[in-house]
């Protein structure tokens, strides 16, 4: 019998994800509507793709300009001003196609690899 822990982790699909998006929704880059406009879009397009992606929306990356701000993992590619528009091009030629938007890349830091 799977733990609750372990039910959560099949709930987000964990074992399959290929990528963790990370998206602020302000305050402080952008207004809150702003921000949740583009989450809602990101969260319902990611579904209806059927996308392997996990998404982790947040208050603030400290930045506090130019948002909402996304972060795509492993890459560590940083896209200001995300609006929904912005998303689906994200979402299409990013996460689906494996071809970063270079026009709209602010940074790329990818993390180092865990031992």
């Amino acid at each position: 019998m799977d733990s609750p822990e372990a039910d959560g982790f099949n709930k987000i699909g964990l074992t399959t994800a290929q990528r963790h998006v990370f998206l602020c929704l302000g305050p402080d880059c952008c207004a809150p509507e702003q921000g949740q406009a583009s989450w809602d879009y990101l969260k319902r397009r990611l579904s209806d793709l059927k996308v392997p992606v996990l998404r982790t929306k947040a208050g603030c990356f400290r930045i506090c300009t130019g948002g909402p701000w996304m972060v795509v993992y492993p890459e560590g590619v940083w896209y200001g001003s995300v609006t929904p528009e912005r998303c689906e091009r994200i979402v299409t030629e990013h996460l689906q196609q494996n071809r970063p938007i270079e026009e709209w890349i602010a940074r790329r830091h990818p993390l180092p690899h865990a031992p």
